[in-house]
């Protein structure tokens, strides 16, 4: 443990416990499903929890060669649904990872490591007092002018 309470080793063995946690999550999510449907369920849409696409599923009395672009519309709308099925499980599942194994990387909000400005050496980047405002465009020095 180093001066005020910071550990950098745990710091380092938190990160790679959380990026071993995200990359099994990641590779679950693969695996995952999400259904989204349209038209009452007539079309079915089966997203990974990658959000590929990976089935799709008519029902025979949606399909009416004179009025293809319902259907179209049908599968675009379930694809759609499944997508954010999918999102929504991949937010869940990643945000609880995640929500687990932040606790200790100081992030805002989160019990941890110690506030930025508490770590010596680095108390000055806590602070706005070295903030540069940006130059007055009035000022600047007109590339055409050669004696600005």
């Amino acid at each position: 443990m180093q001066a005020g309470g910071f550990d950098m080793g745990a710091l380092l063995q938190s990160a790679q416990a959380m990026q071993a946690e995200m990359a099994r999550a990641q590779t679950s999510l693969g695996d995952a499903r999400a259904t989204g449907s349209a038209g009452g369920g007539l079309v079915r849409a089966e997203v990974d929890g990658n959000g590929q696409l990976v089935g799709l599923t008519i029902d025979p009395s949606v399909v009416d060669p004179d009025d293809v672009d319902t259907l179209a519309d049908l599968v675009i709308a379930a694809v759609r649904d499944g997508a954010r099925a999918a999102e929504a499980l991949a937010q869940k599942t990643m945000g609880s990872v995640a929500g687990g194994l932040m606790g200790g990387m100081g992030i805002p909000g989160l019990s941890g490591l110690p506030d930025i400005g508490s770590i010596p050496g680095l108390a000055g980047l806590a602070g706005a007092s070295d903030v540069v405002e940006p130059a007055d465009p009035a000022d600047a020095a007109d590339p055409a002018d050669p004696e600005s």
